[in-house]
Formats: C-alpha cells, structure tokens, sequence
C-alpha cells in the first residue's frame, strides 16, 4: 500500500490518504456514449457524456466553489490541493480511472481499466537479494530467491487529443512520468514513484508499469501517470512544469479547454478536439466566492446553475432547507472523506488502561457534536473505515461505544480514579486524572469539539486542558505529533476508494528514531494480530482474504481503541430550479459528469 508518510491539508484539516486505493467493480467502466445517468452501484459509475434532451441545452454552466485553485493540472502538491483543483482538472484532464462511489470507473481516457482477467495485468516472477533478516534488499548478497512482480499494460484511447489539435500519446504519459522523477511534486508522488522499477512507452497508444517485486496492491490499475503534453514542455525545465505559467493555463484532453481566468472565475470553451461527444454547453464558468452565503445568493438571483462547498455551517442549513422547501433551490448533503477523530497516546501511562479510553469513548456525545456542527447529517463512526467504503465491517459486528456517561464513570471507578469533591477524578495518591488534547488552530470545526469534548470530559471527571497549534508546528516532522509527545490530539484524516491503513496501523509505522520519525501510527498501538490483518489487507489479491483481514482488523482496533474515531466532514451541494443530471459524489468533483446536465426549463 502506498505511504501515509507526510500529513497533508485541507482546510485545516490533516489528511492522509492512499494513493493506491483497493477498487470494486473496475471492468468496462463507463461508455462515453452512454446518455442520461442513473444510478450507479459501487465501483461503477453513470455517463459523463452528453445526455438526450428535447429542451435546448444551456450556453453556459456557472458553477460555484469556495477557492480557485493556483494550478489546473491533474498533479498537485497535497491532498488539499487536489481536491480544491479538481473541479476544473477534470474538465480539463479526465481521470483515466475515475474515483466515484467509493469504486473505480473508467471514462474512456484508457480503453480498459488492466485486470488479470483481460490480461492487461499479470504477475511473472522476479529474482531478488534477501538481507540477513530475510527482507528484500537491493544490496547483493549471497540469498537470492524468486517473488511475484506486478506488470501493468495501460491502452490509452487513441482519439485523445490535446485543445491545441496535436495527438495524445503514450510519450506524453511517460513524459508525465519522467518529469515526476525527474521533479517530485510531494511527499505522495515520491511514494508513487517507489512503487516503480520502470514505466514505458509499448507503443503510440500503450505504456507499461513494472512494479517493484515485494509491491502488491488490489489497485495495480492506477500505476498510469496521467499524460502531460511533450510537445509544450520538453524544453521546460522539470521544476517548472507543474507550478510554472502552464500548470496556471494548461493544455488539455478534455471536453473543455482554458479560455481565460482572473481572481473571480475560471472561464472554459468546449474543446474542439475532445475525443468523446461534445459537452452540450459551449462554456463552463468556474465562479469563486469567498463564502457559501454568497454562493446561495448567486444562485437565488440565476447567476449560479450549480455550486459546491466542502465548509457548510449548521447556521446556514435552516436557510438551505427553506430555500428548497420553497423551491428556490435543491440542497444537497453528503459526508465527504475527510473525517475528524482523537488519538490516543498510548505511551502515556494512563492511556495504556484500554478502561480509560473505553470510559473517554463512552463519555463522548459524539452525536451531540455531529448534529450541533452538521445538523446530524453524518452519522458517528464506529471505525477508521468509513461506511461507504466496500471494507468497512458491520456494525453489530464491532465494538460500540453509544454515549453512556454512568457507564464511563464506572469504568474510571474500575480504574482507580474515584470522584472528588471538586467532581474531577483522582487517583488513591491524589493524581488527577488531566489530559492535554492537541488540535489545530484557526480550525473553527475542530474549536467547537475540543469545547464539546471538554465539556463531556468535565462531566465525568476528567480534566482536559486544550492547546491549539499552528498546523505547520504540530504536524511538522519535529512537532509533537511524530515525535509522539502529546497526551490527547484532534485532527482528521482523508479517505479514499481504498482504506489502505499499513502506514496507519501496522507496527512499523509507529514514527520512532528507528524509522526517522515516519509512519502515522501516532497512537503507538502494535498488536501481532492486528498487524498481520492490516498487511495482509492492504496486500492481498484475493478478495475474500482480503475482506476477512479488514474485518478481523477493525475488531482488533476497535476492541483497543488506540484512536476515537467521530465523524466525516460535511459537503453540500446547491442546484438551481429546473437543472438535472449533477451526481454528487463524496470523491468525484462535481464536474464529472457536466455533459449530462441539462435544463428543462423552456
């Protein structure tokens, strides 16, 4: 499984994210002449093409987000920034394999998505050098013996072409790579390209991935590199090409192609030379407003078809809700993937008591929070692997911990902490039972659950003290989050289609002296079972292997709970009277399907 390694953020918010996510159903994908959508099941997805309609199309869609992205391109340098761009790279640079549902999908940008089954994927045996311990080495040594090694064939649809009329070919995607290698953009990609021996060009329209012998991965199908235009930046120096003048104006593959940006909007022309059928509209306007406010405002007026946000308030939803109920507009509610969750560090000696973070679970009106935050439009989680995903376990196959104070407060009494008369709780020797929880600053979400769990805290005896940090100071590699030195912290993290979870939980990924501070396993929990689980469910091939691991895992962890998971984040979307067809999806942008819109009013 790719690294979790370096924290990442979006507003605010530390993600760390698998960039090699497990997929579902990923043969065929999505047939570009497909017409209307409907709904799709997981791992497929409906058609981004242009839909049948007997009422005229719109000239221009106008779509609202929160920010405007610095760079276009499908490469970013943090999950953050993916997410803010991707509204605009995907009208620009189709995903070759799309993220939507929680499952993969094609979009005609490959001809297949590779599987063993079409023969795209195939496993052939590689020698390899073993240390003393028995691990794969690149070292010679006098231990040679054989493993299975990952060959990837990619077709690229040979229609591609970029807006400036010139053919995409697979030169482009190894172009992509090459400048990657050559310049890495992040901590992700420089994962990426590790995972790598070799990525070459077959011919005009194929390229191959080698992957490195002791890599395995369910998500072998996404080691393409998505092209980048030789033509335009051989002469670019590597370091330039993802944040110089072309990644702010860029040449693309897509329907659409870059008209003209300002500090306001981001303007789009149908792209001549797109390969699919034509976007009905002849332009996309990308708007940017500074608040969700504004954005109701410009679609109440008819300046905004469609607008989405990742930072709606508990606030502002009563107003959505009537707007809809009147008819105005269709508000939208979905979970996205990033969610917020409290580590425990489990070097800290009354944090090793499973009681006490039982009792701190127990204690936590974590649904309280969610319906005073999100108007109880995501529900509380009960693992680290999100509901919509394929592998996360039953819930009544997990433990649970509802909110049950008498509970928590029995199990502190189990634990040696007895009520004072100050209502805290102290040990027989007059320890008080104090915590510090660690969260970011200027994170008005994670402001008003620090509040909310210091006060669940207070109400069973626990004092907790809360210091908000700069993000860049605790999640800096010297900063208290890797070098373990903190009690309590809130943060979030950012899912994919994949849960991973190696650099999560395994035990070598507990970031120490010995590992030079990597791996996000900031609890510390190390357990022999549940570590065997995690490897093998982020490794394994076989499907049912590899469900039976993630469930046998999240029992594990949530028996221990070396981490209180709480909730996702909310994202909303607002869609104007008489406009049909966008799909929100919580990891597709909400441009992905723009060639199905339509309107029906006359």
């Amino acid at each position: 499984m790719i690294r979790y390694r370096h924290m990442l953020r979006w507003l605010g918010i530390v993600v760390v994210l698998a960039l090699l996510p497990a997929g579902c159903a990923i043969e065929g994908g999505v047939p570009n002449s497909a017409a209307t959508p409907s709904p799709a099941p997981i791992g497929q997805a409906p058609t981004r093409a242009a839909a049948a309609t007997a009422t005229p199309p719109a000239e221009t869609w106008t779509v609202g987000l929160l920010d405007q992205p610095r760079t276009l391109l499908p490469y970013q340098a943090s999950i953050s920034s993916a997410r803010t761009a991707a509204p605009v790279a995907e009208l620009l640079f189709p995903s070759p394999v799309l993220s939507f549902n929680y499952g993969y999908t094609g979009t005609g940008v490959l001809e297949r998505i590779p599987s063993f089954e079409n023969g795209d994927a195939a496993a052939r045996k590689a020698d390899v050098y073993l240390d003393d311990a028995g691990s794969i080495t690149t070292t010679v040594t006098q231990i040679i013996t054989q493993v299975d090694q990952l060959v990837v064939t990619f077709h690229w649809n040979p229609k591609l072409r970029w807006s400036d009329g010139q053919p995409v070919t697979a030169d482009d995607s190894v172009f992509a790579y090459e400048s990657a290698k050559a310049a890495p953009l992040s901590a992700e990609i420089s994962d990426r390209l590790s995972q790598v021996v070799a990525y070459e060009r077959v011919d005009d329209h194929t390229t191959r991935a080698t992957l490195r012998p002791d890599f395995t991965s369910p998500t072998y199908f996404l080691s393409y590199w998505t092209p980048l235009p030789r033509h335009l930046l051989a002469s670019t120096p590597p370091e330039q090409r993802f944040g110089g003048e072309f990644a702010r104006k860029p040449v693309g593959y897509g329907p659409y192609a870059l008209e003209s940006r300002d500090e306001r909007q981001i303007v789009l022309r149908r792209n001549p030379y797109y390969f699919g059928p034509p976007p009905p509209a002849e332009r996309a306007v990308l708007a940017f407003s500074p608040n969700i406010e504004l954005m109701r405002a410009g679609l109440l007026n008819g300046n905004i078809d469609v607008a989405a946000a990742d930072r709606p308030t508990a606030e502002l939803m009563p107003a959505l809700d009537q707007d809809q109920s009147a008819g105005h507009l269709r508000a939208i509610y979905l979970p996205n993937p990033n969610w917020e969750h409290i580590d425990f560090n489990l070097d800290v000696p009354d944090l090793q008591d499973v009681r006490i973070r039982h009792a701190i679970a127990l204690g936590t009106n974590r649904a309280a929070m969610a319906q005073a935050l999100f108007a109880g439009h995501v529900p509380v989680l009960q693992s680290w692997v999100l509901p919509g995903q394929p592998e996360a376990a039953p819930a009544d196959q997990l433990a649970r911990y509802e909110y049950n104070p008498d509970e928590a407060r029995k199990l502190l009494d189990d634990a040696g902490y007895k009520a004072t008369d100050t209502g805290m709780r102290a040990s027989a020797d007059g320890i008080t039972l104090t915590f510090t929880l660690l969260t970011t600053e200027s994170t008005p979400v994670r402001q008003q659950i620090s509040q909310l769990f210091q006060n669940d805290m207070k109400a069973i005896g626990i004092d907790v003290q809360v210091q908000a940090l700069p993000p860049d100071e605790l999640f800096s590699p010297d900063g208290p989050l890797f070098q373990r030195q903190f009690d309590l912290v809130l943060f979030g993290w950012s899912a994919s289609s994949d849960p991973g979870g190696l650099l999560l939980w395994s035990c070598t990924a507990i970031p120490s002296p010995d590992n030079n501070f990597t791996g996000d396993n900031f609890s510390g929990w190390c357990k022999r079972d549940a570590n065997r689980a995690i490897r093998e469910a982020v490794t394994s091939l076989d499907a049912e292997k590899r469900a039976a691991a993630y469930l046998r895992q999240q029992q594990l962890w949530t028996q221990d709970l070396p981490v209180l998971p709480l909730f996702q984040r909310l994202s909303v979307v607002l869609v104007a009277p008489g406009v049909q067809g966008p799909q929100p999806d919580a990891l597709a942008p909400i441009t992905w399907n723009i060639g199905a819109w339509k309107h029906t009013r006359p």
